[in-house]
């Protein structure tokens, strides 16, 4: 589907803003500041200061110490939402909020390729890039401020400024829809990342279009997923991407059974369960949401006693805080709440994601092995079939996927009662909105003992330009998985999650595998 007038219109602009930002921060940096471990804060050219395309570091294109909202005037023994040497908001938004990259559990060595190997072929499941809140979300936080508007009180203490703050959308059409302002834009952060992409892979792209007239990425059929997919593709493909590729929107319905991209949609048994099904990811938060909401309400009471705030307006005002950051680059919500409770808030949003489409529901390996058996059967046929295939989803059809992969699994159901701080599964950091996860094939000369070259194959996975590494599958260079153990590997999963017509009670005339996932 080609971009519509619109937006062809503005692309120049989007590119010239994100040249000017990166002109503005140069312009602060007087030299190149070497990265110094894992921490989030240092080194924001480090990008320019590699030497190559492949350093991961997202401060290298933001500043989110000088973006993210610090006080301007309003003051809080919390603070939450400043950013220091070891808390950043971004990373406990429970993916309400901005990319980030992937910092826990993640591979030494950065995301280029191993010594002696190539990337030959590269999959992506991308999530939909930054957006406005949903319309249940909306919903809260508009019932939330007409409580404080319709009253006449003055509100005190940390939600003072909310006597003056508006809503960050000015009309309902923009729910749910790209964000295009700020310096988390939804839509200039999905060009951004087929900039950095195209960065990355341009052997691959010169590859493809050698082989292929047009070259196919794929969109499941949500105006916010189609967005992100176009800006995308202007970004890695050009601004005449349209000329020699092909945008192919896949259908959100029901009706498709295995051959989607959205099989939250198609598993039959797995909308109706309400016990174990897509629902109980509901349950599953706000059981969770009892253990932490009430004292905070106390706190806010006992600063205004006149207005008695439910835990569903809490609960909204932080979902504010990540929203507006999107649209808006700060949000005064972050600091009502403590470090604390915004732990309790991120793992709140854990929950409703492992219960309700990961490895707490029965049905999620089997509906994310779809994608992922598609995408093993590209990577045994190689190079010759195609080096580029990208696809555009909702963060509730890459939790499936990630749980079919086994990558990121705990070893016991999340509890409903208490906080796992050692968990795996954090959802910030795997699918924030634009979250993006790679396989790389590589392709790998090994100089052995006898001095003699031998070639190998593996599988490299990036998640949000974190390597992340298979727990048992990791021998090969750079914590690669060696191409045939990963084929038996997934091969397994398949046979131990079940047959998706079976598990989700659909006929044998519906379709039990992806057939669209080609060049």
């Amino acid at each position: 589907m080609p971009p519509s007038a619109p937006i062809l219109s503005i692309l120049p602009l989007v590119a010239a803003v994100v040249v000017a930002l990166l002109a503005v921060q140069y312009s602060r940096t007087s030299q190149c500041i070497a990265s110094d471990g894992p921490s989030q804060h240092a080194g924001y050219f480090e990008y320019e200061c590699a030497g190559k395309p492949h350093h991961a570091t997202w401060q290298s294109w933001w500043h989110p110490q000088q973006l993210l909202h610090t006080g301007q005037g309003q003051t809080s023994a919390r603070g939450a939402g400043r950013v220091t040497k070891d808390w950043n908001i971004l990373y406990h938004l429970g993916g309400n909020g901005p990319w980030v990259e992937k910092i826990e559990s993640v591979v030494e060595g950065g995301i280029a390729p191993p010594d002696g190997c190539d990337v030959t072929q590269v999959h992506m499941m991308a999530r939909h890039a930054e957006r406005y809140p949903t319309p249940a979300a909306a919903t809260r936080m508009t019932k939330m401020l007409n409580k404080i508007t319709n009253n006449t009180i003055t509100l005190r203490g940390d939600l003072a400024f909310a006597n003056n703050w508006q809503l960050f959308w000015s009309d309902d059409s923009q729910i749910a829809q790209l964000t295009s302002t700020g310096p988390f834009s939804g839509t200039l952060g999905a060009f951004t990342t087929g900039v950095r992409l195209r960065t990355r892979y341009l052997h691959l792209l010169t590859k493809a279009r050698s082989q292929f007239a047009r070259i196919r990425f794929w969109a499941s059929d949500s105006p916010r997923v189609i967005d992100t997919a176009r800006h995308f593709g202007t970004g890695f493909f050009g601004m005449d991407w349209q000329n020699f590729s092909n945008l192919e929107v896949i259908s959100e319905s029901s009706k498709l059974g295995g051959d989607t991209l959205t099989p939250g949609d198609t598993c039959l048994k797995y909308v109706e369960d309400s016990d174990s099904g897509h629902d109980y990811g509901y349950t599953a938060l706000e059981l969770f949401r009892a253990t932490y909401l009430g004292d905070v309400r106390k706190r806010l009471l006992k600063q205004n006693p006149e207005m008695d705030f439910s835990d569903e307006d809490v609960y909204a005002m932080q979902e504010i805080c990540g929203f507006e950051i999107t649209v808006r680059g700060s949000s005064h919500w972050c600091d009502v709440f403590t470090k604390d409770e915004f732990l309790s808030f991120e793992y709140a949003r854990d929950l409703l994601h492992f219960y309700r489409a990961g490895p707490g529901t029965r049905y999620g390996g089997t509906m994310g092995w779809l994608w992922l058996n598609a995408t093993k059967n590209l990577l045994v046929q190689g190079p010759d079939v195609g080096p580029l295939f990208f696809s555009f989803v909702h963060d509730g059809d890459i939790a499936p996927m990630l749980t079919s992969l086994d990558i990121i699994t705990d070893d016991q159901p999340l509890p409903l009662d208490k906080i796992l701080h050692t968990r795996k599964w954090r959802k910030s950091q795997v699918s924030p909105m634009g979250g993006r996860i790679i396989f790389e094939l590589l392709s790998c000369t090994v100089q052995g003992k006898s001095r003699e070259e031998s070639a190998g194959q593996y599988i490299r996975i990036n998640i949000n330009d974190g390597i992340t590494e298979l727990s048992d599958c990791h021998s090969g260079p750079g914590r690669s998985c060696p191409l045939a153990d990963f084929v038996g590997r997934v091969d397994r999963k398949g046979r131990e999650f079940g047959d998706f017509r079976e598990v989700c009670g659909l006929g044998e005339d519906a379709a039990e595998r992806i057939t669209f996932l080609h060049q």
